[in-house]
């Protein structure tokens, strides 16, 4: 059964055409088992349709619908679960289509089609001796089913479904309906958020020029006419990048958010890509195979780390590298001959380069199969304000080239061949749209100040580049969180004290006297350096964050003696501890920066004590806050892996993603309990991270007397305009609703309704 298995789902993942896929496996399944007929009925407007079949009069197949709760077939999906009958016709939701021809049928087991919970369709069994098919046969069908669920969906997703009238249980074959009826399927795709907006408008499906696995290793006779080809592309590739990237900044994109370029440009000019390559290419191996060795080294060790935004750099990484080879060969993977306004990018994935030449007006979004909200490619949309959809996992990329799309930005939906009434709503999202960001820009340099006069402040989080001087005109008050792995993952050895410190200075004289909140190393688990490996079973609850540097008080030392020395002369320094969970940790984390700071001033440097705050990151910092408070300046609540220690859930595993919710009742009770310890010993309170950016969770913090939100620069006008709605006490009597609620899915209710009362939904949705 096995061996069957495996060759059934290998015949049926090689096959993208929905009724080949259908065929295919009531063919094989009927076989395998010895069944007397085999057959799908698919989920479809509200009804079960019947797409192939095995066994069954074939002239049916599109023609047989069956409404949600009738018969043997809605049984099982409303069950979801298996059905093992000897004698079908003897059970009271039995209901007989004579026009199938399966009066002679009585043995039945029906399995349900599952995907993520929803029930795409039923598959039946059936033969002629009243008998149950055995418990083997059924876990066979169980297994064939839960593995096919996958390649039904990827293949609806290219198949326009047929449909017909309805036969009804009277019909015969003789007076069955014909004519088939052509209709569109208007189920949208489903993927990820990218980049806020609504796009209407004409795939152009753009194909990986380079798959970067499969450059083969080439021998040569030539060494310095290889290395000099490859310098040549690094120069070719470095000279693009810096034009890209003054253009961008002439076009007004703030500075962080053309960072990426500063980063590629980083890693161009990295020791460990020119020297790795160069050794391979000394070692006999052609340019591009000697590039593909040292990219995919890279990759791998990015590829392998906790942190999202640290796994999405193996993604730069990889995008660098084809920019490299592709100068290389002459390739431009990016048909602008044929991008107009109305043209939406559909690919595999696309590079930040490619994107950034792009001009913003030539496409109307941007639709893709892979990549997640903190890629590059989604945070450099945003910033240049094209609609976009990452992770459309279903997605046919290569099929709709020439297709008529709709991608919604705020939901992750993509509507392939959209009907008109689909086309005319979201023309109408679009015109509101308009009108909503004409009166969200008019805040821009205004306070984030309730109606009731209490004035948040909105802080920028920043990605790990070091040298970015963060927007001047995005209305934050400052940083609220700033990762310090980036200088450590781009070397390949610890960076010293004075490389550190120059660093760490750029970006507080960027926002001077504006706070600046560092954050120390992060690293440990499965994001170790590849100069400090670390090999652990259970890297999410292992070596990781200040239990790290702790450990190793040398490194810790020096970035603590770093941060110091670049803060001379100001006043504007804030030091963040990451991953706490014991109180001691905390103890002997200020212990060393004492030592740190008594240190340096002994050796003469004019420095001030900088504040000190914890990350409230894991669950058991919830119930000793109080404690914790007493010692420090601040808290500052790490959402993301609150709420992940907190629900066991890995949010970047798509099979539980959904039960990752930032508005579960569990979740904000746990906030509420660190803000009202905290502030019972007077100490303020932030929240960093997606939570804060969602205006949806910000009204709740809001309500729970949050002293400051941090948040990414996109995500700034949008809660600054809810703030300015509401008065505190409006939020927290919404809290208090929120708190007596039993899952996130009625509070989300509760909070759009809310928005959507005060004229607010376009926050949260498409649309005014």
């Amino acid at each position: 059964m096995l061996q069957t298995l495996r060759r059934i789902v290998q015949e049926v993942n090689s096959t993208r055409d929905l009724n080949q896929v259908l065929e295919i496996i009531v063919q094989r399944v009927k076989k395998a088992i010895n069944a007397d007929a085999c057959s799908i009925y698919l989920f479809e407007n509200n009804t079960f349709t019947l797409l192939a079949t095995e066994g069954l009069n074939k002239e049916l197949v599109g023609k047989v619908h069956m409404p949600v709760g009738t018969g043997l077939v809605g049984l099982v999906a409303q069950r979801a679960d298996p059905l093992n009958l000897d004698d079908a016709q003897e059970h009271p939701r039995f209901q007989l289509f004579t026009a199938l021809n399966e009066e002679r049928f009585h043995g039945f087991v029906g399995i349900p089609i599952t995907h993520h919970r929803e029930v795409l369709g039923v598959l039946v069994a059936q033969s002629e001796s009243r008998l149950r098919f055995s418990h083997d046969i059924v876990n066979f069908l169980v297994t064939i089913a839960a593995q096919l669920a996958g390649s039904i969906i990827n293949a609806q997703a290219t198949h326009q479904l047929e449909g017909a009238e309805p036969v009804r249980q009277s019909d015969s074959s003789a007076n069955a309906r014909k004519h088939v009826q052509q209709r569109k399927d208007n189920r949208p795709l489903t993927g990820q958020p990218g980049s806020p907006g609504i796009a209407i408008g004409t795939a152009v499906s753009i194909a990986s020029s380079v798959i970067l696995d499969a450059i083969p290793d080439r021998p040569i006779t030539d060494i310095d006419d290889e290395v000099s080809v490859f310098y040549s592309a690094l120069d070719s590739v470095r000279k693009d990048i810096k034009s890209l990237s003054y253009q961008l900044l002439a076009d007004g994109l703030p500075t962080e958010d053309v960072a990426v370029f500063d980063a590629y440009l980083l890693m161009l000019d990295s020791n460990t890509l020119i020297e790795s390559t160069v050794e391979r290419i000394k070692s006999g191996n052609w340019a591009a195979g000697a590039l593909r060795e040292t990219i995919l080294e890279h990759i791998k060790l990015f590829g392998e780390m906790d942190n999202p935004y640290l796994r999405e750099r193996a993604k730069d990484i990889r995008d660098l590298g084809q920019c490299i080879f592709n100068q290389m060969q002459g390739i431009n993977e990016l048909p602008l001959d044929r991008l107009s306004r109305d043209s939406i990018i559909v690919a595999e994935d696309i590079s930040a380069t490619l994107l950034a030449d792009i001009e913003k007006t030539n496409v109307a979004g941007i639709v893709l199969k892979r990549g997640s909200r903190t890629s590059h490619v989604a945070i450099l949309a945003r910033a240049m304000g094209i609609p976009t959809v990452v992770g459309v996992h279903e997605l046919p990329v290569m099929q709709l080239d020439g297709s008529h799309l709709v991608a919604d930005g705020y939901s992750g939906k993509v509507y392939l061949s959209p009907s008109d009434t689909v086309i005319k709503e979201y023309s109408r999202l679009i015109s509101q749209e308009e009108e909503l960001f004409e009166e969200i820009r008019e805040l821009n340099g205004k306070p984030a100040t309730t109606r009731d006069g209490i004035n948040i402040p909105l802080y920028a989080n920043t990605g790990l580049v070091a040298d970015i001087s963060p927007s001047k005109h995005s209305g934050a008050e400052g940083i609220g969180l700033y990762r310090t792995e980036y200088p450590f993952m781009i070397r390949q050895r610890f960076p010293g004290e004075e490389e550190q410190s120059k660093i760490y200075r750029e970006v507080l004289q960027a926002f001077a006297p504006r706070p600046v909140v560092l954050r120390t190393l992060d690293i440990g688990g499965d994001k170790a350096l590849s100069y400090f490996p670390i090999d652990e079973d259970n890297p999410f609850l292992g070596w990781r964050g200040i239990r790290v540097t702790l450990d190793h008080p040398e490194i810790f030392m020096i970035q603590l003696r770093a941060m110091l020395i670049a803060s001379e002369g100001m006043d504007n320094l804030h030091v963040l501890f990451p991953m706490i969970s014991t109180i001691s940790e905390v103890e002997d984390s200020i212990e060393l920066l004492e030592r740190a700071f008594n240190e340096l001033l002994a050796e003469g440097y004019k420095i001030q004590r900088p504040k000190v705050g914890v990350m409230v990151e894991v669950p058991s910092l919830v119930f000793q806050i109080k404690r914790i408070a007493s010692i420090v300046d601040f808290i500052s609540i790490g959402t993301n892996d609150l709420i992940q220690y907190l629900m066991a859930v890995d949010r970047n595993n798509a099979s539980v993603a959904e039960l990752y919710e930032s508005l579960h009742p569990a979740v904000l009770s746990a906030i509420k309990m660190v803000i009202d310890g905290s502030h019972e010993v007077g100490v303020p309170v932030s929240v960093c991270g997606e939570m804060a950016g969602d205006p949806l969770a910000a009204l709740l913090l809001l309500g729970m007397t949050i002293d400051s939100l941090s948040t990414s620069v996109g995500s700034l006008p949008r809660v600054k305009w809810m703030i300015r709605n509401f008065t505190q006490q409006e939020a927290s009597d919404l809290v208090a609703q929120a708190l007596e609620m039993k899952d996130a899915w009625l509070i989300k209710k509760m909070l759009t309704n809310v928005l959507e009362e005060k004229g607010l939904g376009g926050l949260v949705r498409a649309g005014r």
